[in-house]
């Protein structure tokens, strides 16, 4: 079990490495609301993350 949490923590911090890399800090704003909100069920927290991720892929 030790090493699936050592594995999905990388992809979580290689995820988030891209995520600022192609959008910047907004980015990985916009992601640790999401992942926040949904950990915590406050929906409010996870549909602003949601929007401004969704802004940000939106943008040409």
């Amino acid at each position: 079990m030790p090493v699936m949490a050592l594995v999905f923590a990388a992809f979580v911090v290689g995820f988030e490495q891209l995520v600022q890399w192609h959008f910047g800090v907004l980015g990985v704003v916009g992601c640790v609301l999401l992942t926040v909100g949904v950990k915590a069920g406050n929906v409010p927290c996870s549909c602003l993350g949601a929007a401004v991720l969704a802004l940000l892929f939106a943008q040409p």
